[in-house]
Protein backbone atom coordinates (compact mmCIF):
# COMPACT_ATOMS: atom_id res chain seq x y z
CA UNK A 1 0.00 0.00 0.00
CA UNK A 2 1.20 3.78 -1.17
CA UNK A 3 2.11 5.92 2.08
CA UNK A 4 1.23 9.59 1.13
CA UNK A 5 1.59 12.45 3.29
CA UNK A 6 -0.56 15.30 3.07
CA UNK A 7 -0.84 18.09 4.43
CA UNK A 8 -3.98 21.06 4.00
CA UNK A 9 -5.39 24.45 5.04
CA UNK A 10 -8.31 26.66 5.23
CA UNK A 11 -8.73 30.13 5.31
CA UNK A 12 -11.25 33.03 4.93
CA UNK A 13 -11.72 36.64 4.24
CA UNK A 14 -13.98 37.37 6.95
CA UNK A 15 -16.01 33.68 8.84
CA UNK A 16 -18.05 33.85 7.46
CA UNK A 17 -16.92 34.91 3.72
CA UNK A 18 -14.69 34.13 0.59
CA UNK A 19 -12.64 31.51 1.20
CA UNK A 20 -10.13 28.99 0.00
CA UNK A 21 -8.33 25.80 0.85
CA UNK A 22 -4.96 23.95 -0.35
CA UNK A 23 -4.04 20.70 -0.08
CA UNK A 24 -0.43 19.44 -1.06
CA UNK A 25 0.07 15.20 -1.39
CA UNK A 26 3.90 13.83 -0.77
CA UNK A 27 4.32 10.58 -2.41
CA UNK A 28 8.03 9.10 -2.68
CA UNK A 29 9.30 12.93 -2.64
CA UNK A 30 7.02 14.49 -5.23
CA UNK A 31 4.47 16.81 -4.15
CA UNK A 32 1.09 17.76 -5.79
CA UNK A 33 -0.41 20.84 -4.90
CA UNK A 34 -4.40 21.35 -5.38
CA UNK A 35 -5.84 24.47 -3.79
CA UNK A 36 -9.83 25.76 -4.58
CA UNK A 37 -12.33 28.48 -3.80
CA UNK A 38 -15.90 29.45 -2.65
CA UNK A 39 -17.37 32.84 -2.88
CA UNK A 40 -19.11 32.50 0.38
CA UNK A 41 -18.22 30.13 3.09
CA UNK A 42 -16.65 29.66 6.88
CA UNK A 43 -13.04 28.40 7.75
CA UNK A 44 -14.10 24.89 9.04
CA UNK A 45 -16.15 24.49 5.81
CA UNK A 46 -12.56 25.43 3.96
CA UNK A 47 -10.60 23.21 6.35
CA UNK A 48 -12.82 20.27 6.23
CA UNK A 49 -13.03 20.56 1.78
CA UNK A 50 -9.18 20.40 1.63
CA UNK A 51 -8.65 17.33 3.36
CA UNK A 52 -11.93 16.02 1.38
CA UNK A 53 -10.52 17.32 -2.13
CA UNK A 54 -6.87 15.79 -1.07
CA UNK A 55 -8.42 12.69 -0.27
CA UNK A 56 -10.36 12.21 -3.17
CA UNK A 57 -7.25 12.97 -5.55
CA UNK A 58 -5.67 9.97 -4.48
CA UNK A 59 -6.14 7.00 -7.24
CA UNK A 60 -5.85 3.59 -5.11
CA UNK A 61 -6.22 3.15 -1.51
CA UNK A 62 -2.93 4.05 0.11
CA UNK A 63 -1.75 4.73 3.69
CA UNK A 64 -2.76 8.33 4.10
CA UNK A 65 -0.80 11.00 7.09
CA UNK A 66 -3.08 14.13 7.41
CA UNK A 67 -1.20 16.74 8.62
CA UNK A 68 -3.87 19.68 9.64
CA UNK A 69 -3.85 22.66 11.60
CA UNK A 70 -6.98 21.98 12.63
CA UNK A 71 -7.67 21.01 16.01
CA UNK A 72 -10.96 20.40 15.10
CA UNK A 73 -10.37 17.83 12.21
CA UNK A 74 -7.60 16.20 14.41
CA UNK A 75 -9.77 15.51 17.16
CA UNK A 76 -12.89 14.53 15.42
CA UNK A 77 -10.96 10.96 14.09
CA UNK A 78 -8.21 10.57 16.44
CA UNK A 79 -10.33 11.51 19.28
CA UNK A 80 -13.32 9.51 17.97
CA UNK A 81 -16.23 12.31 17.99
CA UNK A 82 -16.98 11.75 14.33
CA UNK A 83 -17.80 8.29 15.63
CA UNK A 84 -19.95 9.39 18.09
CA UNK A 85 -21.68 11.83 16.04
CA UNK A 86 -22.32 9.10 13.71
CA UNK A 87 -24.11 6.66 16.50
CA UNK A 88 -26.48 9.91 17.45
CA UNK A 89 -27.87 10.65 14.43
CA UNK A 90 -25.22 13.39 13.83
CA UNK A 91 -25.51 15.42 17.01
CA UNK A 92 -23.29 16.45 19.43
CA UNK A 93 -23.12 15.79 22.97
CA UNK A 94 -25.46 18.87 23.93
CA UNK A 95 -28.09 17.01 21.37
CA UNK A 96 -27.42 20.03 18.27
CA UNK A 97 -27.12 19.26 15.27
CA UNK A 98 -23.19 18.83 13.99
CA UNK A 99 -22.39 21.33 11.59
CA UNK A 100 -20.65 20.89 8.33
CA UNK A 101 -22.37 16.78 7.83
CA UNK A 102 -22.65 17.27 4.73
CA UNK A 103 -18.35 17.66 4.72
CA UNK A 104 -18.13 15.06 7.50
CA UNK A 105 -20.19 12.52 5.79
CA UNK A 106 -18.11 12.94 2.58
CA UNK A 107 -15.02 12.64 4.56
CA UNK A 108 -16.23 8.90 6.28
CA UNK A 109 -16.76 7.99 3.09
CA UNK A 110 -13.64 8.36 1.07
CA UNK A 111 -11.48 8.29 3.80
CA UNK A 112 -12.84 4.42 4.14
CA UNK A 113 -11.20 3.62 1.01
CA UNK A 114 -7.84 4.12 3.08
CA UNK A 115 -5.78 3.63 6.09
CA UNK A 116 -6.10 7.09 7.65
CA UNK A 117 -4.64 8.91 10.38
CA UNK A 118 -4.46 12.41 11.34
CA UNK A 119 -1.89 14.52 12.54
CA UNK A 120 -2.24 18.31 14.48
CA UNK A 121 0.73 20.74 13.14
CA UNK A 122 0.88 24.07 14.70
CA UNK A 123 0.07 26.38 12.06
CA UNK A 124 1.66 29.99 10.80
CA UNK A 125 4.87 28.55 12.69
CA UNK A 126 7.83 26.55 11.07
CA UNK A 127 6.40 23.44 9.25
CA UNK A 128 7.15 24.22 5.24
CA UNK A 129 3.99 22.13 3.74
CA UNK A 130 1.46 23.74 6.50
CA UNK A 131 2.91 27.10 5.51
CA UNK A 132 2.98 26.54 1.79
CA UNK A 133 -0.73 25.39 2.27
CA UNK A 134 -1.85 28.73 4.20
CA UNK A 135 -0.40 30.77 1.23
CA UNK A 136 -2.24 28.38 -1.11
CA UNK A 137 -5.35 29.05 0.18
CA UNK A 138 -4.81 32.72 0.73
CA UNK A 139 -4.13 32.77 -3.22
CA UNK A 140 -7.05 30.95 -3.96
CA UNK A 141 -9.20 33.66 -2.11
CA UNK A 142 -7.01 36.77 -4.26
CA UNK A 143 -7.68 34.69 -7.77
CA UNK A 144 -11.49 36.39 -7.38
Amino acid sequence: MKKVNIYTDGACSGNPGPGGWAAVLIYKGREKQISGFKPETTNNRMELTAVLKALRALKEPCLVTVHTDSAYIQKAFEQGWINRWEQNGWKTTAKKPVENQDLWKDILAVAGEHEVSFIKVKGHSDDKYNNLCDSLAKKAIERV
